[in-house]
């Protein structure tokens, strides 16, 4: 009689088996920890994380820790930490379950009257079961408020006076004058404006460092320079930019955004200073077909580089109109080589006047 042995496992393979998981899903951890975008790794987690506007963020830190934070309403461009101000508020309030506590509704959201009539007015409406004072008033986050509907708008200025005692709003826009005058009146206005390029500049390194990039001075002047004052465009393109190659300098930062190189702009800018009609027009379009550039962002950097030449003021006043009213056109989506025309016969007609004022 034949006697047949079962195989066992020995605690041997179940050790194995359990580091190759381990090693799998460390391996999962970091990939995630790569996909995630930068702007949200980097955000400030509390007050005294805020790169800039400290008399902003220093006032509001007060209110929260002295329990007097009223209805916030922060308006400024984009990137400039309006929402990582909010959030900082509402961890130090709220402490890790601070999602619990806040109600946040953004721009993918629907803006119209039944979202405040039912979402805001029923998370405003219900008690908090948390202890302390300051646990017990919860916060509302309208991010892009001036999407809201003027209906939804004033709708919301009553459920902001019935639920005072229980809520606090907090309302984000870039645009107050979208934003009704009596919701306005019910909050503590605080206007974020666009990052000096101090700030960026520091923030901007501690990402490198952090992520051990290689980043040239020219580079990191770029990344500032095409940010504009906006963080958030900032990391972005820092981030792409790293995507698509390991060391970042001021061309392939150019290169990566689709912007114009400022030495492309200089050349641009003799060309149409300098050169006739239909040579100028053969050489900007063909360098604007090689470099894939949008007319629209050579027009914005002439535009800037304009200001660099001295001319008459009459003379310069009117350059900058017909290149507004082309940039405007092109909006529309009206022809760009007709446009490109355009551009090229407004500075014919300025070189005409500036010989002109010279004799």
């Amino acid at each position: 009689m034949t006697t047949h042995l079962m195989e066992i496992d020995s605690d041997s393979d179940d050790q194995t088996n359990s580091a190759g998981e381990n090693d799998i899903l460390a391996a999962d951890l970091t990939a995630l920890g790569k996909a995630i975008p930068w702007v949200e790794k980097y955000r400030p987690q509390s007050l005294d994380d805020v790169a800039a506007h400290r008399d902003i963020v220093d006032t509001i830190d007060r209110l929260t820790t002295e329990n007097r934070l009223p209805h916030l309403l922060l308006y400024g461009p984009p990137g400039t930490g309006k929402t990582s101000t909010i959030l900082a508020v509402a961890r130090k309030l709220y402490g890790p379950r601070f999602q619990n506590m806040i109600l946040e509704l953004n721009a993918s959201d629907d803006r119209g009257i039944e979202v405040v009539r039912q979402q805001i007015q029923d998370f405003a409406s219900t008690q908090s079961l948390s202890f302390g004072v300051k646990s017990s008033v919860k916060l509302v986050l309208l991010d892009e408020a001036d999407a809201m509907t003027k209906d939804a708008q004033f709708a919301l200025r009553r459920v902001i006076e019935k639920y005072t005692k229980s809520t606090r709003f907090a309302l984000i826009c870039n645009h107050v004058n979208k934003i009704i005058p009596a919701l306005q009146s019910r909050c503590t206005r605080f206007r974020f404006a666009p990052l000096d390029a101090v700030h960026v500049t520091e923030r901007l390194k501690h990402v490198i460092k952090a992520e051990g990039l290689d980043v040239e001075d020219d580079g990191l002047a770029a990344l500032v320079r095409l940010s504009n004052g906006d963080m958030r465009k900032a990391l972005n393109i820092l981030q792409s930019t790293h995507m698509a190659t390991h060391q970042i300098t001021e061309e392939v930062v150019y290169l990566c955004t689709g912007n114009p190189l400022p030495k492309d702009i200089e050349q641009i800018s003799y060309w149409l200073l300098n050169e006739q009609f239909a040579d100028s027009f053969k050489r900007i379009d063909e360098m604007k077909t090689r470099k894939g550039l949008a007319l629209v962002d050579i027009i914005r950097e002439v535009i800037m580089f304009v200001f660099k030449i001295k001319m008459p003021s009459a003379v310069r006043v009117q350059l900058m109109n017909d290149l507004a009213d082309i940039e405007y056109r092109l909006s529309f989506g009206c022809n760009d080589k007709l446009q490109l025309g355009s551009v090229i016969a407004s500075f014919t007609r300025a070189r005409s006047a500036l010989v002109a004022a010279a004799t």
